[in-house]
């Protein structure tokens, strides 16, 4: 089957055997920097893909030697000192919207890092719920770089709760570059693997997650989110309602049956 996007920016994939989309920013010759266009048409597919019931997993990655650098220089930055103030907060908010649109999409998001990874392309990393990364892909939040905030597009907010208050201060306040097997080490990436297998280990994990029942990921996503700025007594209370509604839908029922049974569940 194919799915009822068509993005014009981008290339979107959909393998109905393991019910995985896999989108390609396909911009090899920029190293895949961001347009006005792209940011918007991926918010709309992050948003679409939320609601195609065929979907139950994704991967973002980018085609030849980088994930994305950022926004484009040319296409965006030039354009940005033509703009008065409401016009540039037109453009900060469709970028945050963009990363809204990631976190709150209830499928699974699994960033394929194949290469450098800079910028707002480091904000779309943070932003997946799962990086696997090359072992060329070396990753930078550069805003202060070029004299802006280290915040940006939500990093402040979803940085520290990956690698802590103070590593996140550092790379944002730097914007220095980090070696993959740094970024490994502190947590920013889940996985580090060679740059001929690291789309193959990303669609192999999304695959995974997309075979596990999708009520339960859909609520574990949604908790991790919500949870962020509860107190211990209220973020107990939120867990204990979640699980009790996990435990009256189907997909609870058919893993018991499937381990009383001594075979593989079958979730809906």
């Amino acid at each position: 089957m194919t799915l009822s996007l068509s993005p014009q920016s981008f290339k979107l994939d959909f393998d109905a055997e393991s019910s995985v989309a896999t989108i390609t920013l396909n911009r090899p010759d920029r190293l895949n920097a961001l347009t006005f266009e792209i940011y918007k048409e991926l918010g709309e597919t992050f948003r679409s893909l939320d609601r195609e019931d065929a979907v139950r997993a994704i991967v973002i990655t980018g085609a030849g030697r980088a994930f994305c650098s950022g926004g484009d220089v040319e296409d965006i930055i030039g354009a940005l000192f033509e703009r008065d103030f409401q016009g540039l907060l037109d453009f900060t908010e469709l970028t945050c919207e963009l990363i809204a649109a990631m976190r709150a999409c209830r499928k699974p998001i699994v960033a394929a890092l194949n290469g450098t990874v800079a910028g707002a392309g480091a904000v779309i990393a943070t932003a997946s719920d799962i990086r696997i990364a090359s072992d060329k892909a070396k990753i930078a939040f550069l805003f202060t770089k070029v004299g802006l905030s280290g915040a940006d597009m939500g990093v402040a907010w979803l940085l520290p709760k990956l690698i802590g208050f103070g590593r996140a201060t550092e790379l944002l306040m730097t914007g220095d570059f980090v070696a993959p097997e740094e970024a490994l080490r502190i947590g920013l990436y889940n996985r580090v693997v060679s740059v001929e297998a690291v789309l193959a280990e990303a669609r192999g994990f999304a695959a995974k997650l997309a075979k596990g029942p999708a009520f339960g990921l859909r609520m574990t996503k949604e908790l991790l989110n919500r949870e962020a700025d509860m107190d211990l007594t209220t973020a107990l209370r939120t867990e204990a309602e979640a699980q009790a509604v996990c435990m009256q839908h189907p997909d609870f029922r058919e893993a018991y049956e499937a381990f009383t049974q001594k075979r593989e569940a079958r979730f809906r």
